[in-house]
């Protein structure tokens, strides 16, 4: 009877591995190494903040209500009660007050959005700086950058649907974005709100954007990111016996698997332990939205600051012509600047390898920043002017609690946005070359050992003795820079070879 049923259960795993990659695929997959550097784990930060961003969200669908017919506020929370809300307003504050833990969710879930844009933004600032985007990672890059991108208008669309006035005043802020295209502005205007701002459409539709539209595109784009990184392997630091066709690290299972699901235990429980002590997001004191009020010393989240920043330190400027107004002040800042922005993102792995000439050599080892003085100086310039640009996007609350001038801490961030970014790439194009001089002076002078000598002319010298590359605390060859901790210290990491990756 029990040969019957072991040869029933052979048969059984025959034909699943004839259909699926049981046996060969998935030990193959088991076995696949990962870097162990912490670096690599800021874009797994981004993957666990989204499925918080998921499982939240999916619960607080069952109580927001996408609506923007007026309605009396009957709730718990006593100062609102008897005004007239919004449909959305109103079920927020249902949420906040009525549904047991619905605080709790709501602020979970917009702690995650938060953590899940900075991880991702962290992540291609880590990508950038190393070199990691290079080939043939250029459409992994390209794929991080529309993320990025998506994450942002999914994180405005969350953060509008409350319709309180804070949110109500960015909404009306993005219809004068809108309106200040030239030409087709108006159009714009009226097919995103439906009718005059605000309108009854602007909340469902982005509701409709915000749970299904970029939820599915976020999926599906990170879905094709991890399949990417699992095909083309990761990029790895220099070191000894590591290769453009291995990777030394730790095997997926079981040591990769289980520091992975380690950290992301933690990202869920400081989420939690941030929902539950940090408040976030109080709509109930800002009160619904109303057009003919805003709120003084409003902040938007920060991933959108940067946005508030450069219109609030563009001057106002306006031109006619061929009968349109051009609103310089809003359509540079607004529109022009992140379509900027965003074009040198995508096209920067392809121009760089077409100045440096490497577009047809595969480039699997990470480059430490100051290897590459250029591409580092211009990446803390970018990030130079974009800290400018949100510290500029609170100028008002800056002034006040520091009692300066606003108008003066405005022309500060105005010349300062000007010269910053340049000062900033000069300064780290002069380290990051310093660094190297001084690297290459001490692998050819050796290290100082700290005795000194007296020379037959009767002077004095430092007495120096090769630098070693396996002697615990010696300093790392310019030429095989950035090994890991654990082979620095005289404990060669653990080499999984894969096949070589063939040119294609």
């Amino acid at each position: 009877m029990s040969s019957g049923h072991g040869a029933a259960g052979e048969r059984f795993a025959d034909a699943v591995d004839a259909r699926l990659p049981v046996h060969d695929g998935a030990g193959r997959l088991l076995r696949k190494a990962f870097p162990d550097h912490w670096s690599f784990f800021l874009g797994e930060i981004a993957l666990y903040s989204l499925i918080v961003l998921l499982l939240t969200g999916v619960w607080l669908t069952f109580f927001f209500k996408p609506e923007m017919r007026d309605v009396v506020y009957q709730g718990s929370y006593v100062p609102l009660r008897g005004r007239p809300v919004s449909g959305a307003f109103d079920s927020t504050l249902d949420i906040s007050f009525d549904v047991r833990g619905g605080l709790l969710m709501r602020q979970a879930h917009h702690w995650a959005a938060l953590v899940f844009v900075a991880a991702i933004g962290a992540h291609l600032l880590r990508i950038f700086f190393t070199g990691a985007f290079r080939r043939p990672r250029e459409m992994n890059w390209v794929i991080g950058v529309t993320l990025f991108a998506l994450a942002l208008a999914e994180g405005f669309a969350g953060y509008s649907l409350p319709d309180d006035l804070l949110s109500g005043t960015g909404l009306r802020i993005a219809q004068g974005i809108m309106l200040s295209i030239p030409v087709v502005g108006t159009y714009v205007a009226m097919f995103a709100f439906g009718s005059e701002f605000p309108g009854h459409d602007i909340i469902p539709r982005l509701y409709s954007l915000h749970i299904l539209l970029l939820p599915g595109a976020l999926i599906a784009l990170v879905t094709v990111h991890l399949i990417l990184v699992f095909h083309l392997k990761h990029t790895q630091w220099r070191g000894p016996g590591r290769k453009n066709t291995n990777v030394v690290g730790k095997p997926l299972y079981p040591q990769f698997s289980a520091s992975s699901i380690g950290l992301s235990l933690t990202v869920f429980g400081l989420l939690a332990a941030l929902a539950g002590v940090a408040q976030i997001n109080p709509v109930w004191t800002y009160g619904p939205y109303r057009p003919d009020q805003a709120s003084t010393g409003s902040q938007p989240d920060w991933y959108v600051g940067f946005l508030e920043g450069s219109l609030r330190l563009v001057p106002p400027w306006e031109t006619n012509f061929a009968g349109h107004t051009l609103i310089w002040n809003v359509l540079l800042p607004a529109v022009v600047l992140p379509a900027l922005l965003f074009a040198v993102l995508y096209a920067y792995p392809f121009v760089e390898q077409r100045l440096t000439g490497e577009g047809r050599q595969e480039q699997h080892f990470s480059e430490r920043p100051r290897e590459r003085p250029v591409r580092t100086g211009l990446g803390v310039a970018g990030v130079t002017c974009y800290g400018l640009l949100v510290l500029a996007g609170g100028n008002d609350v800056v002034a006040q609690t520091f009692r300066i001038s606003v108008n003066a801490l405005t022309w500060i961030l105005r010349i300062a946005l000007v010269v910053g970014p340049v000062a900033a790439f000069f300064v780290t194009r002069a380290l990051c070359r310093a660094l190297l001089h001084a690297e290459q002076e001490r692998l050819t002078e050796g290290e100082e050992t700290g005795e000194v000598r007296q020379t037959i002319a009767g002077g004095y010298e430092s007495d120096h003795r090769p630098v070693t590359s396996f002697r615990p605390g010696a300093p790392r060859r310019p030429l095989s820079p950035d090994q890991p901790p654990g082979s620095r210290t005289g404990t060669p990491a653990r080499q999984h070879p894969e096949p070589e990756h063939r040119s294609r």
